[in-house]
């Protein structure tokens, strides 16, 4: 059966059974994915909790206001009411319960869905070859005329400061669902530039390393980790452009035009952060290639140095093989002062090829 025929199926069961209630978490069908629901009119949150089916009556009954609903990690059973009561499309709840999608604005009738990717500095104390750098999840938001849901998968990504910042302005959260949707991807742009600051002092500790004297005995693996972490980052940023653009300036019936603004700074930022990682993903290239020809570099020092003193082992190498040879008629061989003269000479050869290999930079 398709995932939509299991949600419809699922749904039909609950509503035999239950109310969907979310005033107390801990009564609520959902569950631990409740992470809350809130009320708000003209950009004020309504105190009290009520049920979920009469608070969206009354919200569409008085057009006025909307509600927000927050979840984390649902499952199928857990979202098959939500769904229900919303009339979410079901490839759009699929994908909010299974996660693991690309950035994206897709439309279904009148409600609009869009999936970020939020991402999260992780703090370590030295970079290695193991670090974790980048950790990035998913938010999922449903906007309709009269509601917003969040859906939340990973261990960051909370959205209860933004949250906290809408209610402190409550002429910008009294334009609607649209509001939310912009703060949240305002939101979610800003970690992105976040974590680049911090991105970019990893790198800049590696430059620092690989330049440094020693700099040839660097650990490339700390490189190689940094490009794998930064992938991450770019997958999370660079499919977010076109859907942040859409939402600047296609038209869409929950995002008036005067939110569609607000939209074109995000995408403002979101330009930035995908410049920086261009430029760190080019940067370590750079660093790799200099800190490889270092390597090199080191490499063909050492080889003159063994060639080096391979000459200079070889000159007494080649008197002792001569004199080493068991003839009876050879020059000096009985010679009283042959054995004496011939070490000197030895030495004095050996000394000579060694200053002219110090000479030229060898030794």
């Amino acid at each position: 059966m398709s995932m939509a025929g299991n949600l419809r199926k699922v749904a039909k069961l609950a509503r035999r059974r239950r109310r969907i209630d979310l005033s107390h978490p801990a009564r609520s069908p959902l569950g631990s994915a409740v992470v809350n629901c809130v009320t708000y009119r003209d950009g004020v949150r309504e105190t009290g909790g009520r049920d979920l089916a009469e608070a969206m009556r009354a919200v569409r009954k008085s057009d006025d206001g909307f509600v927000w609903l927050g979840l984390h990690e649902p499952t199928e059973l857990e979202i098959a009411d939500i769904a229900e009561l919303f009339d979410l499309h079901p490839l759009a709840v699929e994908d909010a319960v299974h996660a693991h999608q690309r950035p994206k604005v897709e439309r279904y009738g009148e409600t609009l869905f869009a999936v970020f990717k939020t991402v999260c500095y992780v703090e370590h104390a030295e970079l290695t070859a193991t670090s974790e750098v980048v950790d990035t999840g998913e938010l999922m938001v449903f906007v309709g005329r009269d509601f917003v849901i969040t859906v939340r998968h990973g261990r960051h990504g909370s959205l209860g400061p933004v949250r906290e910042s809408l209610e402190a302005n409550p002429e910008q959260l009294a334009k609607g669902p649209a509001a939310v949707l912009h703060a949240i991807a305002d939101n979610v742009v800003d970690d992105y530039l976040t974590v680049t600051d911090e991105v970019q002092a990893d790198i800049d500790e590696v430059e620092a390393d690989v330049f440094s004297q020693n700099g040839e005995r660097a650990d490339p693996g700390r490189i190689y980790q940094l490009k794998r972490e930064l992938l991450e980052l770019k997958r999370a940023v660079i499919p977010l452009s076109r859907p942040i653009m859409e939402l600047a300036g296609r038209p869409y019936p929950v995002v008036p035009p005067e939110i569609q603004a607000y939209f074109r700074d995000v995408s403002d930022h979101l330009l930035r952060a995908a410049e920086q990682i261009a430029a760190f993903d080019e940067l370590l290239n750079s660093i790799l290639q200099a800190h490889l020809a270092q390597v090199t570099v080191a490499q063909n020092e050492d080889m003159r140095k063994i060639t080096a003193w391979a000459a200079i082992v070889a000159v007494p190498t080649m008197g002792c093989g001569v004199y080493g040879m068991n003839f009876d008629h050879m020059p000096e061989l009985h010679w009283q002062f042959g054995y004496p003269i011939m070490m000197s000479v030895i030495a004095l050869i050996c000394f000579g090829v060694y200053r002219g290999f110090k000479r030229n930079g060898w030794l």
